[in-house]
């Protein structure tokens, strides 16, 4: 008699585990506004491309770009310090931070 309530326990607790595990996580659809092609101005075009791209693609490419050219400060990691066809980009601005960046790139894109 006592293995049957252990037995009953044992499966109770499977039955929650499984129960749980289903309930987790729901897939997060991406925005459709986020992967709308934009028009890029011809300053942020020298770094990107000039082809319509959206926005998640242009910060791509713009970061392939940070890195390629060892524009990431050394010290402080989440500032960019701009070269000729980057300080176009950021309104003349020499060292900008990540955060910023994308506000500054998002005026370059209509």
């Amino acid at each position: 008699m006592a293995t049957k309530k252990v037995a009953k326990k044992v499966a109770k607790k499977a039955v929650k585990k499984v129960a749980k595990k289903k309930t987790v996580k729901a897939k997060r659809k991406p925005n459709p506004a986020f992967m709308k092609a934009m028009k890029i101005s011809d300053a942020l075009a020298k770094v990107v491309g000039n082809k319509p791209l959206p926005r998640t693609e242009v910060v791509k490419k713009l970061w392939q770009y940070i890195k390629k050219n060892k524009l990431q400060d050394a010290v402080n990691r989440r500032n960019i310090n701009a070269d000729e066809n980057l300080k176009a980009v950021f309104g003349g601005k020499k060292t900008v931070t990540m955060f910023e960046m994308t506000k500054l790139v998002n005026k370059h894109l209509s």
